[in-house]
């Protein structure tokens, strides 16, 4: 009804969790690589994919070139397709950064070859991990900043959280993983148990603690009206292609009032 454009998500994940195994079974086998893109093809024309959209987590660092060329081939042979590729990447700061996570995903290499990138910009705050901001703004900008030093601000779609989380008191790391919910449940809490939602200026976030019936402290971080203004008002500054959400579904119906009152969207199903 909304003429939307559909994104085909590829992910090596394996029982729940990111798998550098599946990721190198990937990188370093021709055969298995024609194998995926004939079947990324074959669903995509099935199911009316316009973009394929590859989120390659925690893969080893030996494997930064072979993601690169293979990336390489991907695009070409998307392109023949008349298929847009995009590619998400983790929070870097900076080309050499250190870490699983960060070693195998070279800014500047992908987005040479991509469409467009999607720096995964969320998940400071985490379940499992202390009570903070999901995006805090800082870290956000710094992300961001170190992207548009690598790649064109036309070709980076900010990642943006949908959630924020509920964690149980006091924190313990390895204990109790703290609860996804949407920001407009996050109000409905705070009304709920009577608690005023206060304000972090510097991680540009909402938050408030409550105690639950059985007396057990929680903390909320979530976003609001005001956390999205200051994320959109980077969008401008950085000149960014746009904004990705993670995940739909959730309610959130300030956002999508915001997004009408800042920008005028358009859609972009050119290569380029």
């Amino acid at each position: 009804e909304n003429d939307v454009i559909f994104l085909m998500v590829l992910a090596n994940i394996e029982n729940g969790a990111f798998s550098d195994e599946v990721g190198r079974a990937i990188l370093n086998n021709k055969d298995v690589q024609d194998t995926l893109l004939n079947n990324i093809v074959k669903t995509a024309k099935e199911q009316n994919f316009r973009d394929i959209h590859f989120d390659f987590e925690f893969l080893r660092p030996a494997d930064k070139e072979a993601y690169i060329a293979f990336l390489q081939k991907a695009k070409k042979r998307l392109q023949d397709e008349q298929l847009l590729m995009s590619v998400a990447l983790a929070p870097k700061t900076s080309r050499d950064q250190k870490g699983k996570w960060y070693e195998a995903h070279d800014y500047k290499a992908i987005g040479e070859i991509a469409n467009f990138v999607v720096p995964m910009t969320y998940e400071w705050g985490y379940s499992g991990g202390p009570p903070m901001a999901v995006s805090p703004i800082g870290p956000v900008r710094d992300v961001l900043e170190y992207a548009v030093s690598e790649i064109p601000s036309s070709k980076i779609i900010m990642g943006q959280n949908l959630y924020g989380y509920d964690w149980t008191l006091p924190y313990k790391p390895g204990g109790e993983y703290a609860k996804a919910i949407s920001p407009q449940r996050a109000i409905e809490l705070a009304a709920r148990y009577k608690v005023a939602i206060q304000y972090d200026n510097k991680a540009q976030a909402p938050f408030f603690r409550y105690k639950d019936e059985q007396q057990r402290t929680h903390e909320v971080w979530f976003e609001d009206a005001r956390s999205i203004q200051a994320k959109f008002d980077l969008i401008k500054e950085l000149k960014l292609r746009g904004m990705a959400y993670w995940k739909l579904g959730l309610d959130f119906p300030q956002n999508w009032l915001l997004i009408e009152d800042n920008f005028k969207i358009t859609k972009r199903l050119t290569q380029q």
